[in-house]
């Protein structure tokens, strides 16, 4: 670390013009994260252009607020009307809109704004003190190991459908084979994308997201018009006291979340999403009661939005030492960094080091301010909720429309949306659980693409492939905790099934001793 650079990169940081783009990117980050199918990288890439005219400083901070403020909003409709606004707030929305349904809707969203800020400035304080060895660990990691970390993953599906195992697991291994529909990643063929050319990339998650969780919550709305949701009047201040007091109660869920987010984050491809399902799953084991999960329990939202963006610091470890981005966001920032003459890799912050430290400094700044400018947006977003029901309704379903058709351009992604949507409707129907089904498409492709490149590696020898499995430290590592997911997750079901045997015979032997007497 350059010490000599940090204290002007601090005060450069906190020069009018600095705040002014990190103010405006956080504004912008709000917006479009909380807009289903506008993801986090489409809002710095559209962006991109317009700092070709700025400093290098300014521009990297505009970039950075929008992604660190994207990624926490999303989570205001996971909320509010059970629509993830980006793929990695899908675990958000299993506590955060029963809450809701309880009345408790400002509680979530104070939870979720004040979680996400903490990861952010956990995850910035790793990017600042620790980029090299994090960055090194990036580099341990090659195909056999992605593939196992995959299937790290698909063990998370069993914690995830607890009470239905065999629901959870036909659903999640119905999401896997959805994830083969479009071309081989080493041959090229195109398998199931009936010559549409906007399928060759495969399922788009947005939509598939879109459409699983609007298009139900569109037909509940319209179903059950007089049913009224409980509307807490605002977000106000008692509530963000509330939901710091939360965070301190649940500090050490809070620290788990922002190292399980920071190690994904610097893993290249692996992303927020899978960041959030592992530590919800985490969360879960380590409760007291995991069967409150599901039903409007705080620490799952708290560990799906802590992780999430813990991702974003960590994220830019490896593409700013390296030049390897973590994940689509960071390969986009890594252009902006080009389009400026900054060269990521090891060099970066010795040529650069006062930019590059600016850069961090208002990333540090925009976790911070995204909290009042959150909290202001959710005291006006939770008024959605006293809508009359065929209007709000009629909101989702546009906005499921448009941001179907914004993924790609195309309108095959709103009828992918719309037979997505018809499957969401079914499944909740005969009370199958949607989540992994989501978790098996977001694991899919990596786990097929990785197993492809490491058989590739090996010319298709299979022991050879197991050798180097078996000789890997981190795939030992991640085996092991496969198998402790999989122990645990039986050990917790098979201990909530005892107590009520147990309260039974607690009660007849009662029972024995009142007739006896």
């Amino acid at each position: 670390m350059d010490l000599s650079a940090l204290f002007p990169a601090f005060f450069q940081a906190l020069e009018p013009g600095m705040l002014g783009m990190v103010l405006l990117g956080t504004i912008l980050g709000i917006v479009v994260g909380s807009l289903p199918g506008l993801t986090s990288t489409m809002g710095v890439a559209l962006l991109v252009p317009f700092t070709f005219s700025m400093s290098p400083a300014m521009g990297l901070a505009l970039l950075g607020a929008i992604y660190a403020s994207s990624s926490y909003a999303g989570s205001i409709s996971a909320i509010l009307l059970n629509i993830p606004g980006t793929p990695s707030n899908c675990c958000t929305l299993l506590d955060g809109y029963p809450m809701t349904q309880k009345g408790q809707a400002s509680r979530a969203l104070a939870l979720s704004t004040i979680g996400s800020a903490v990861g952010g400035i956990l995850s910035v304080f790793a990017l600042l003190f620790l980029a090299p060895p994090l960055a090194r660990l990036a580099l341990e990691f090659g195909s056999q190991e992605y593939f196992i970390m995959a299937l790290f993953g698909v063990a998370i599906i069993a914690a995830l459908s607890e009470k239905n195992i065999v629901k959870g697991m036909i659903t999640g291994i119905f999401g896997l084979l959805l994830s083969i529909v479009g071309m081989h990643p080493i041959t090229g063929e195109a398998r199931f994308t009936f010559d549409l050319p906007e399928l060759f990339n495969g399922l788009s998650l947005v939509t598939a997201l879109i459409g699983l969780y609007s298009l139900p919550e569109v037909v509940s709305m319209l179903r059950d018009e007089k049913d009224a949701v409980k509307v807490e009047s605002s977000v106000s201040c008692s509530g963000i006291i509330r939901a710091m007091r939360e965070i301190l109660k649940y500090k050490m869920l809070t620290l788990r979340a922002s190292i399980i987010g920071i190690i994904i984050g610097i893993v290249p491809g692996a992303g927020q999403s899978i960041a959030s399902f592992i530590a919800y799953d985490d969360a879960k084991k380590s409760a007291k009661d995991p069967s409150h999960f599901g039903a409007g329990c705080p620490e799952g939202v708290l560990a799906s939005e802590v992780s999430n963006n813990a991702v974003v610091g960590g994220s830019l470890v490896p593409a700013f030492t390296l030049g390897i981005p973590g994940n689509a966001v960071s390969a986009v920032l890594i252009s902006g960094l080009m389009i400026h003459g900054l060269q990521p890799g090891p060099t970066l912050f010795q040529e650069n080091a006062e930019t590059v430290y600016s850069f961090i400094f208002s990333l540090l700044i925009a976790n911070v301010a995204f909290i009042p400018i959150g909290i202001l947006c959710a005291k006006y977003c939770v008024k959605l909720l006293a809508m009359p029901k065929p209007i709000l309704a009629s909101l989702v379903l546009a906005l499921a429309v448009i941001g179907s058709y914004a993924v790609n351009g195309s309108i095959v992604e709103v009828w992918v949306m719309i037979g997505f949507g018809a499957l969401g409707c079914a499944m909740k129907h005969f009370n199958l659980p949607r989540e992994p089904l989501v978790l098996g498409l977001v694991l899919g492709t990596m786990a097929e693409s990785e197993l492809a490149r490491a058989l590739a590696l090996v010319q298709g020898d299979v022991g050879q492939l197991l050798l180097g499995i078996f000789s890997s430290p981190i795939c030992m590592i991640l085996i092991g905790l496969i198998l402790y997911s999989i122990i645990r997750s039986q050990y917790k079901k098979r201990k909530a099934s005892a107590k009520p045997s147990d309260q039974k015979t607690e009660l007849s032997e009662e029972a024995r001793i009142t007739a006896a007497s």
